[in-house]
């Protein structure tokens, strides 16, 4: 099915969706629908604000005013239309670290200059690269932070006494065995109470807002009972009841030339990190974000979150999500989400100080845990051992060396694999080379000639892969087949040409069968060689969310006897 487009104007890519749903009409009922999902959110976010911050070395309103600030703009200004910004977990490495070697101040100007440098990205149009990244890389990375920040969150979980904590995992370890005698038994009670709240209320009330019912519980119980536990107001003596004004931070040559790579770091993962989360919205809601649009968001409040004393801001997969549950009609939610936190901030700041550190640590272990991609890295390793490599290597350097350098050696590894596998495929399938000669007229190969009554016939879509999809044809299939202008009752997609597909491609196909599932739709998948299948069969494409046939003639006429008992599919909601 061949689809064209149409070149975009510079404003129309750069509108925000804000501008897009106020256009299509915002009416009352959809301004009451995003106050529940906006406050719903905020209550997630006023826990989790305070407990990264003060993971990431930085006092708890940072995190608050980074939520306030950051999460107002990404939400007014950007390409997708649930995306909730603020401090994500994922930061807390870099940012601890950055405070360690160059203080608040270092931080503060990392940030900025991030927020220069993703501006930049989303102007120059290269947000689309990002997409580039392989599914193995991502997996590594995300598991390799969580284990970090389960580490980190250690000496509050068990309340140790602990003069200096080290930054690399090896030597935190080491102090924390240490310091296990100075162990706190009541900090231990606290944090197990508060991750049993959390879980318990996962299971058996999954609608309710765990995190912040476990911290005010813990901390009603802190207070009433006197338990002998570190909290906020003893740390860090509260948090203030109002907002700083804005200023800019000392600002030099030399300084800036110092936390330059810091602010890189904060750039890439930003950008890894927003579109990974915007990816996550489109699959749940069937919309379509402007990854440029978005940066150009993020970059934005990246600049203005360090003006009122905030940190890196990047859209947050688990909020973001919660925010798509709760009913959210448009980007008002995420902009009420910032509203609602301010005003729990103006008017409970004092009720912070009773908060004990063990149920923030309790909270982050919990976070950390569902941050793991535990399924998708078993997957992974059982996939093929260059997907394995790809993964047990960024994994290894993100936990022992650094994040950016996991990223960008495992992206290295991942193409050169992919070189080495094409140069085997067309060594052993000479038959269907890499780069196939033109040919003259006349000159047919095995593929099915063009069938007008198929192509006219509106109840089945036949897609043909040809090549080799991999990570970097990824993106291009994925839009290819998200613009389809209508919703047939089937699809077809013929395997038949395609000699290698790696992980990255086979999660492609899964999310379209995902979203397929959801209009109702039934998924063939013609020819696919026995790796291919495998590959499909281990990432979850399998029966019966889609049926296999060895030939395209077979699954066309499957799919045309399916589609002569199936009722029309409902329309899912416009882009």
């Amino acid at each position: 099915m061949a689809t064209g487009s149409i070149r975009a104007s510079f404003f129309e890519l750069y509108t925000p969706k804000l501008v897009t749903l106020l256009r299509e009409g915002y009416r009352l009922p959809d301004l009451k629908a995003d106050v529940i999902s906006g406050l719903t959110v905020a209550i997630v976010a006023l826990p989790l604000s305070m407990a990264i911050a003060i993971a990431s070395g930085v006092a708890p309103e940072q995190g608050l005013y980074t939520s306030i600030f950051g999460g107002f703009i990404v939400s007014a200004l950007g390409g997708s239309r649930f995306q909730i910004g603020g401090p994500a977990g994922a930061f807390i490495v870099l940012v601890s670290a950055t405070v360690a070697q160059h203080g608040v101040d270092g931080l503060l100007i990392a940030t900025l200059l991030s927020g220069l440098i993703l501006l930049a990205i989303g102007l120059l149009r290269l947000g689309t690269f990002i997409k580039f990244i392989p599914y193995p890389v991502t997996v590594g990375f995300t598991t390799g932070i969580a284990v970090i920040i389960f580490a980190s969150q250690i000496r509050d979980l068990f309340g140790l006494t602990l003069e200096h904590e080290p930054g690399p995992l090896l030597p935190k370890l080491q102090a924390l065995g240490k310091a296990l005698p100075t162990a706190s038994m009541p900090a231990v009670l606290v944090a197990i109470t508060a991750i049993a709240i959390i879980v318990a209320i996962r299971r058996y009330r999954p609608h309710w807002p765990s995190f912040i019912i476990a911290v005010a519980v813990t901390a009603a119980a802190t207070a009433l009972v006197g338990l002998p536990v570190e909290t906020i107001g003893t740390r860090f003596g509260g948090i203030p009841q109002s907002l700083p004004m804005p200023h800019l931070p000392p600002l030099s040559l030399a300084k800036v030339v110092d936390v330059l790579p810091n602010a890189l770091s904060f750039a890439l993962l930003g950008c890894i990190e927003s579109l990974l989360s915007a990816v996550v919205a489109d699959s749940m809601t069937g919309r379509r974000h402007r990854s440029n649009c978005e940066l150009v968001a993020q970059g934005l409040a990246n600049i203005v979150s360090p003006l009122f004393g905030g940190f890196c801001v990047t859209g947050n997969i688990a909020r973001t999500a919660i925010n798509v549950r709760s009913g959210a009609r448009g980007p008002v939610s995420g902009m009420l989400h910032s509203v609602f936190l301010l005003l729990f901030m103006l008017v409970a700041a004092p009720l912070a100080s009773y908060i004990p550190l063990a149920a923030l640590a309790g909270v982050l272990a919990v976070v950390a845990w569902n941050m793991a991609e535990k399924h998708e890295f078993a997957a992974l390793v059982r996939t093929s051992r260059g997907d394995a490599v790809v993964l047990l290597v960024t994994f290894l350097l993100v936990i022992f060396r650094d994040l950016t350098e996991g990223i960008l050696v495992g992206f290295a590894i991942s193409a050169l694999l992919f070189l080495h596998r094409m140069a085997q495929a067309v060594e052993v399938e000479n038959t269907c080379p890499f780069a196939e000669d033109d040919r003259a007229d006349g000159v047919m190969d095995n593929r099915r000639p063009y069938e007008t009554d198929l192509a006219t016939d509106p109840d089945i879509a036949v897609f043909r892969i040809s090549g080799a999809f991999f990570f970097g044809a990824a993106a291009a299939v994925g839009a290819a087949l998200d613009r389809v202008g209508e919703h047939p009752k089937a699809y077809v997609i013929d395997f038949s040409a395609v000699p290698f597909l790696d992980s990255t491609g086979a999660a492609t196909i899964q999310g379209f069968v995902r979203k397929a599932r959801r209009q109702g739709a039934a998924i063939y998948i013609a020819g696919a060689a026995r790796p291919v299948r495998r590959m499909l069969l281990v990432h979850g494409v399998k029966p019966p969310a889609v049926r296999f046939r060895t030939s395209l003639d077979d699954a066309i006429a499957a799919a045309r006897d399916r589609t002569k008992s199936v009722e029309p599919a409902a329309k899912p909601l416009p882009v």
